[in-house]
């Protein structure tokens, strides 16, 4: 992890790996108090101390035994964390092993923040502490998949929940993957049923059992959160963010951010950015 605004993997350790490790202390050295964006998963384990993190704009507190997992994508700010101690795994999207950790942590609906239950903190620990400690391996020994199998075996333990909306209506599950790979360029529920297969009405009512909204509006949310990406880290104009998220012109997109969140772009952008300061 580096302390650029906008972070690419690159191994903090001496040797190259799909999992490296920090404590908090390094990342206190590292942090420049900005917004960051990162293309791998930042994992964190609270053992004590009270902070904070903002993760898409909403803000998580830290404290003692609490677990926060910071997906590819998601723009964050680490607040006040000067008396947090614990650690953070930084990993690739495919660095877990097993087929069941790799599905969970490709799901767009996971919970950035939760506590870790009492009963839980035992094998949670210890599933960190062996990881932490096959991390540290010296570089000249023989590379492994022990770290990788030790960090699936962490995220088991760590039991980190879903959304509440967290369904297991296969057909809500491929349309949340198809808009993942598509929302920039087809903003209409229309595509995705034609797309899917799917009767429009078929469509509509697994996205409704499964988040409570329309498909239409799944769509709208998707759409706003990347805007808001856009604007307040990449600090993209109107017109940029309306190339990027495939909409005719800037006049176009002010209409939809302003419809959506009640404010105009570049007053959103503004507001957000001043609170990063």
């Amino acid at each position: 992890m580096t302390a650029i605004r906008q972070m690419t993997y690159q191994p903090v350790g001496r040797r190259a790996a799909a999992v490296e490790t920090m404590t908090f202390d390094r990342l206190r050295a590292l942090n420049d108090g900005g917004t960051q964006r990162a293309d791998f998963h930042v994992l964190a384990v609270v053992d004590a101390g009270r902070g904070s993190v903002t993760v898409d704009f909403l803000d998580h507190p830290l404290q003692e035994r609490s677990a926060v997992w910071i997906a590819p994508g998601a723009v964050h700010r680490w607040g006040d964390i000067a008396g947090v101690a614990g650690h953070l795994v930084l990993f690739v999207p495919n660095a877990p092993v097993t087929h069941a950790t790799r599905e969970l942590v490709a799901a767009p609906d996971l919970v950035a923040h939760w506590r870790i239950p009492d009963a839980d903190w035992p094998f949670v620990d210890t599933a960190r502490n062996h990881l932490l400690l096959e991390a540290s391996a010296p570089p000249e020994d023989i590379p492994t998949e022990l770290p990788e199998i030790l960090l699936s075996a962490l995220v088991t333990r760590l039991r980190p929940p879903h959304a509440a909306a967290q369904s297991t209506h296969p057909v809500f599950h491929l349309f949340r993957s198809s808009v993942e790979a598509h929302f920039r360029d087809h903003h209409d529920a229309g595509y995705y049923a034609r797309t899917l297969g799917y009767a429009p009405r078929t469509l509509s009512r697994a996205v409704q059992q499964a988040t409570g909204r329309t498909a239409k509006a799944y769509i709208v949310e998707r759409l706003v959160l990347e805007a808001k990406r856009l604007l307040a880290h990449d600090r993209l104009t109107a017109a940029r963010c309306a190339d990027a998220l495939g909409f005719p012109d800037a006049s176009n997109f002010s209409v939809f951010f302003r419809k959506a969140t009640g404010m105009r772009p570049g007053a959103w952008q503004a507001t957000a950015t001043s609170d990063a300061m």
